[in-house]
C-alpha cells in the first residue's frame, strides 16, 4: 500500500521535474509569455497539491473507524481513531497532512450551523476553528485528543432546531429526547486532523463520516465530500446485512461505479468453534451474495472483512489471523482501483495541456526561424547588386513596416470591443449576480406557505443559475471568435505563425451545477418535502447547495479572469517579435547600404542564428518529449528503477 503511493508520488514528481526543466529552458530562451507561464504554473500547482481522497460511509456501529485504524494506522501499535461499541465518530472527520501547519486537530464548533455558511466556507476562516496541538511522542495523549470527534452535549429542542438538528415534524424525533427533554448533539460540526502519516504525506485524505443520519443533518457530506471522493467504502455489518437506510444511502448518495466498494465488516461474528471452517466460509459467501444482489452488484465487488481482527493481527504480527481477517483483498482492490484511476485523470489533463504548450512555443520558434530565413533570402539577393537596388529594398521594408503599424490600429479597436465583452461576461457570471440570486430565492422560500412553493423557488434558482452560465458561455464564444478573426488576419497579412487563441469553456461548471441539482433532487425530493419542515429545508439548502454553487461560480470567475488576461498574449508576443524583426531587417540593409563589404558578415551571422534556432527547436521538442515520457511512465518502470 505504501509502495503504491510512493510509486504514484514518484510518477508525479517525475512529471514535475520534466515540467520545471521545460519551464526554465523556455524562460532562458525568451520563449515564454503570460499564457505559457500561467499554463505551466497551474499544472505544477495541480501536481504538487494533488490529493487522493477516500471516504468511509456507514450507519453507526458498523466499524468505520476500526477499519480506518486497521488499513492505515496499525503500525502505531494502538487505535488512533476512537473505536468502541455504539457511536464514536460524531462529526465528519478528515485526516490529512499539510506541511505548512503543525500536527493538530482543528475543530469547527456546532454553533456555526446557525449561520448560512457551509463547512467549505469556514475553511477560509481560520479564526472560526478551535485548534488542539498533537503530541506525536505521546500516544496516550494523542489518542485522548482524538476523542474530541466523539464528544457530545445536550441542548434544548429550540437550540437543536436552530442548528437544523431537530425536526419537530419527524414523528421519530421525540423518542430521542432524554428525561430532561434535551437533545444529544455532536459538540463539533467538523474535524480536520493534521497528522504526518506516510500515506497522508503522499497526498492521501481520509474522510470518516458519522452515522448515515448525519448525511441528512450535514449535507456538506452529500453535496461535496462524498461525491468528490476518489474512493468510497460503504460499510455494512455481516450480522445485519443490508438495512433499509443502507439501501437508500447507497442508491441516493453512493451507487455503483469507479472507486465505489462495499465492505461486509465483522465477519468474525460468524466464526464459531462448533462449526467447520467450510461451513463458516459458505455462510459468509451466502451473505456476500445476498448483499451483492440487494445492491445490484457482482459478489466480487463485496469484500467480507473483520477490521477488528485485522487490526489485532497487524499489531501482534499474527499472519494467520491477518489472513483470516481477509483485509488484504480489500486493500488490494482499493489501491489497485484508486491510484490508476486518479493517475489516468491527471495524465489526460496533462497530455492536453502539453500539446497546447508545445504548439504555442513551436509557433514562436518557427516565427523566429521564418524571420531569419526571409532576412537571409534578402541579404543573399543583394550579392552583386548596386546601392540603388539596396535602397529599393529598404523602401519596400519601410512600406511593410507602415502596413504592419496600420494593422496595429485595428488591433487597438479590437481591444476596445474585447474590454466591452469582458465586462458583459462578468455581468452574467460575477459574484454580485450570484449573491442576488441567493437572496431572491431566500425571499421566495420565506414567502411560500406550501412545500410546492419551496420546490418551485429552488427550481427557479437553478434555472436562473443555468441561464447565467449560458449567457456567460455565449460571451466567451464571442470573445474567442473575435480574437480568432484577429489571429487569422495577422497570420495571413503578415505571415505570422499563430495557433488559434486558447479556448475556454464553462461546460465543466454547467456539469457541476447539474450534479448539484441532481443531488438536491435526490436529497430533497417529494418524500422529503412532505416530511421535513420548511425551516429545516431552508437551512439545509442555504448551508450547502447555495454555498456549493457560490464556490462553483467563484472558480469559474477565477478561470475566466485568468483566460482573459492571457488570450491576447500569444498574439502580442508574435507582434513584438515581428516588429523587432522588421526593425532589424531595415537596420541590417541600411548598414549594408552604407558599407557593402559587411554583406557576407551579415549572411554568416544570420546563418549561425538559423542554426541556433534549429538547435533550440530540437531542444524544445526534446524537453516536451521528456514531459510526455514522464506522463506516460508506468509503475512497472518505477519498480525497475528502484
Amino acid at each position: 500500500m505504501v509502495r503504491d503511493f510512493e510509486q504514484y508520488s514518484a510518477w508525479r514528481q517525475g512529471v514535475v521535474t520534466a515540467l520545471k526543466n521545460y519551464q526554465a529552458w523556455v524562460a532562458g530562451a525568451s520563449l515564454t509569455d503570460a499564457a505559457t507561464e500561467q499554463r505551466i504554473v497551474r499544472n505544477l500547482a495541480r501536481l504538487e497539491d494533488d490529493k487522493l481522497s477516500v471516504a468511509f460511509v456507514a450507519e453507526f456501529s458498523r466499524g468505520k473507524s476500526e477499519l480506518i485504524n486497521a488499513i492505515f494506522f496499525a503500525e502505531y501499535g494502538q487505535r488512533i481513531l476512537p473505536s468502541a461499541a455504539g457511536r464514536t465518530t460524531m462529526c465528519p472527520t478528515e485526516l490529512l497532512w499539510d506541511g505548512s501547519m503543525a500536527p493538530s486537530i482543528r475543530l469547527l464548533p456546532i454553533e456555526t450551523r446557525a449561520d448560512n455558511l457551509s463547512t467549505s466556507d469556514y475553511r477560509e476562516q481560520p479564526a472560526a476553528w478551535t485548534v488542539l496541538p498533537l503530541n506525536l511522542d505521546a500516544g496516550a495523549e494523542m489518542h485522548e485528543a482524538f476523542k474530541q470527534v466523539s464528544k457530545t452535549r445536550h441542548v434544548t429542542v429550540e437550540e437543536a432546531k436552530r442548528y437544523g438538528l431537530y425536526d419537530e415534524d419527524d414523528p421519530d424525533m421525540p423518542v430521542t429526547l432524554d428525561e430532561n427533554g434535551l437533545v444529544e448533539i455532536s459538540y463539533w460540526r467538523h474535524a480536520i486532523i493534521n497528522f504526518p502519516h506516510p500515506l497522508l504525506k503522499q497526498g492521501l485524505v481520509i474522510l470518516d463520516t458519522p452515522g448515515l443520519n448525519a448525511i441528512g443533518t450535514e449535507p456538506e457530506l452529500t453535496l461535496n465530500l462524498i461525491p468528490n471522493a476518489h474512493a468510497v467504502l460503504f460499510i455494512l455489518a455481516a450480522d445485519t446485512g443490508v438495512t433499509k437506510s443502507d439501501i437508500e444511502v447507497w442508491r441516493n448518495h453512493i451507487g455503483a461505479g469507479a472507486g465505489r466498494l462495499v465492505v461486509l465488516n465483522k465477519i468474525d461474528s460468524m466464526w464459531d468453534e462448533l462449526r467447520s471452517e467450510e461451513d463458516i466460509n459458505a455462510e459468509i459467501e451466502r451473505q456476500q451474495a445476498n448483499v451483492a444482489h440487494v445492491l445490484s452488484l457482482e459478489p466480487g465487488q463485496v469484500f467480507p472483512v473483520s477490521a477488528q481482527k485485522a487490526l489485532v493481527a497487524k499489531i501482534n504480527r499474527d499472519v494467520e489471523l491477518q489472513a483470516r481477517s481477509r483485509l488484504h483483498a480489500l486493500e488490494g482492490a482499493l489501491f489497485n482501483e484508486l491510484i490508476p484511476a486518479k493517475k489516468e485523470i491527471v495524465r489526460k489533463q496533462l497530455s492536453d495541456e502539453l500539446q497546447a504548450l508545445n504548439t504555442a512555443q513551436l509557433g514562436m520558434l518557427n516565427g523566429r526561424i521564418r524571420g531569419i530565413v526571409e532576412q537571409l533570402h534578402e541579404l543573399k539577393s543583394l550579392r552583386g547588386k548596386n546601392q540603388s537596388v539596396v535602397a529599393h529594398m529598404m523602401r519596400r521594408i519601410d512600406v511593410e513596416k507602415k502596413e504592419f503599424d496600420a494593422s496595429l490600429f485595428k488591433l487597438q479597436a479590437t481591444r476596445a470591443v474585447f474590454t466591452r465583452l469582458s465586462t458583459e461576461l462578468y455581468t452574467c457570471m460575477g459574484m454580485d449576480i450570484v449573491r442576488d440570486n441567493i437572496e431572491l430565492v431566500r425571499e421566495e422560500m420565506q414567502r411560500s406557505r406550501f412545500f410546492t412553493g419551496v420546490r418551485e423557488a429552488v427550481r427557479g434558482y437553478f434555472e436562473r443559475t443555468r441561464a447565467n452560465l449560458d449567457a456567460a458561455e455565449h460571451k466567451t464564444v464571442e470573445i474567442t471568435e473575435m480574437m480568432g478573426v484577429m489571429y487569422r488576419r495577422f497570420s495571413s497579412e503578415h505571415g505570422l505563425t499563430l495557433a488559434l487563441p486558447m479556448p475556454f469553456s464553462l461546460a465543466p461548471y454547467r456539469e457541476e451545477i447539474a450534479s448539484i441539482e441532481a443531488i438536491y433532487a435526490k436529497t430533497f425530493g417529494t418524500a422529503t418535502l412532505l416530511t421535513t419542515s420548511r425551516v429545516t429545508l431552508m437551512e439545509r439548502f442555504f448551508d450547502t447547495i447555495a454555498s456549493r454553487v457560490r464556490g462553483c461560480f467563484k472558480a469559474a470567475n477565477n478561470d475566466a479572469e485568468a483566460w482573459l488576461k492571457v488570450i491576447m498574449a500569444p498574439l502580442e508576443a508574435q507582434i513584438r517579435q515581428h516588429k523587432d524583426q522588421l526593425k532589424h531587417r531595415l537596420a541590417s540593409i541600411q548598414r549594408i547600404h552604407d558599407a557593402t563589404d559587411s554583406l557576407e558578415q551579415k549572411i554568416d551571422a544570420f546563418e549561425r542564428s538559423q542554426q541556433e534556432l534549429e538547435a533550440q527547436k530540437a531542444r524544445l521538442n526534446e524537453l516536451a518529449g521528456a514531459i510526455s515520457i514522464a506522463i506516460n511512465a508506468e509503475f512497472v518502470a518505477l519498480d525497475a528503477a528502484a
